[in-house]
């Protein structure tokens, strides 16, 4: 598999997302165009636990979904952000994989001194890390 392109400044902006909520397991959409990530579609977390896991606000997820396809986008990407773990799928995460088809990038605030962003794609039922090129 070829590795997943996206421009520093998108990059930028996800990781600015989870830093704004960092007790919060942010999410939400990442648009495409031809392929290549160009847009943010920040979702609400309506989890019981949104420290701990996320759940996607459903008018939030449709409206994005919207927003997404009169831009000429589609939907590439679902990302969320890890308070306090590492940027890798939970058994919470494999569970709750609505989006077959999606990559999912897992930002992680357990930091010290560098913000961690990992991309992965379902694979039967599994997760495999996919390689996230962060290009300038």
């Amino acid at each position: 598999m070829k590795a997943i392109k996206m421009s520093r400044g998108l990059a930028t902006r996800l990781l600015f997302e989870a830093q704004k909520q960092p007790e919060t397991e942010v999410c939400g959409f990442v648009g495409t165009r031809d392929g290549e990530p160009v847009e943010l579609y920040p979702v609400a977390n309506v989890a019981a636990d949104p420290a701990r896991e996320f759940d996607m606000d459903p008018a939030q997820q449709i409206d994005a979904l919207r927003r997404m396809r009169e831009a000429g986008q589609t939907m590439g990407a679902i990302y969320h952000s890890h308070p306090s773990a590492p940027p890798e799928p939970s058994v919470a995460d494999l569970d709750g994989l609505g989006y077959p088809d999606a990559l999912y990038l897992i930002i992680s605030l357990n930091i010290k001194g560098v913000l961690e962003m990992r991309a992965w794609q379902r694979q039967d039922r599994s997760m495999i890390e996919r390689q996230l090129k962060i290009m300038d």
